[in-house]
């Protein structure tokens, strides 16, 4: 009973979290023609702390404020993340990414005591965090090009062709930097809450 009223109140704070970064700038850093966003770090924390099922939870809170970004504050690819094919589905998947790369490496040290340490705990976590967001990262572009080539064209004005070295630029320019935020919060806040007894 503890261990599940501990999970519910970790959800429910990542899940305000969540919400406070979606509907303030800052979660969502402009950096045209798209947005970067702190607001996978929640889902990555939720994740590694409680488990997957608990980081897809708090993922489909930020696929949810996704959505509801796109309709208030609209940019010129805001038409795809009305769909929660692009805003919902990749954030689901963060959860499920992140813990499981933490889980795997984490007992790849635990395997070989020769390799064991202090930072075994932070280099996990570190590999989850980049690998949850670079699944948001890739997760979101890849399904912005399968469904809206033709439009993100369009609206971009550039050649059909050129969408695809589009998405890549984007991708390298928000993702670098979400990745390098993304590892160092959720290291220090990992530490921080293991350290505190969590």
């Amino acid at each position: 009973m503890k261990v599940r009223t501990k999970r519910l109140v970790t959800i429910s704070l990542l899940s305000g979290i969540s919400f406070v970064l979606g509907f303030t700038p800052l979660g969502f850093i402009p950096i045209p023609p798209a947005n970067a966003t702190t607001m996978h770090i929640p889902v990555i924390i939720g994740a590694i702390l409680e488990g997957p099922v608990a980081g897809m939870i708090i993922g489909l809170i930020f696929g949810v404020s996704s959505i509801i970004q796109a309709l208030l504050r609209p940019n010129i690819l805001s038409f795809a993340f009305i769909n929660p094919l692009v805003s919902v589905l990749p954030r689901i998947l963060i959860g499920l990414v992140s813990y499981y790369s933490y889980r795997l490496v984490f007992e790849l040290f635990s395997s070989n005591k020769e390799k064991v340490s202090k930072w075994r705990n932070s280099v996990s976590v570190g590999v989850g965090a980049a690998l949850g967001t670079l699944t948001n990262t890739v997760g979101v572009l890849s399904m912005m090009y399968l469904l809206f080539a033709d439009r993100i064209a369009t609206a971009m004005g550039v050649a059909r062709e050129a969408v695809g070295g589009v998405m890549l630029g984007i991708g390298l320019t928000n993702g670098i930097p979400e990745i390098i935020i993304a590892v160092l919060i959720t290291v220090g806040v990992i530490r921080a809450v293991k350290k505190a007894g969590y």
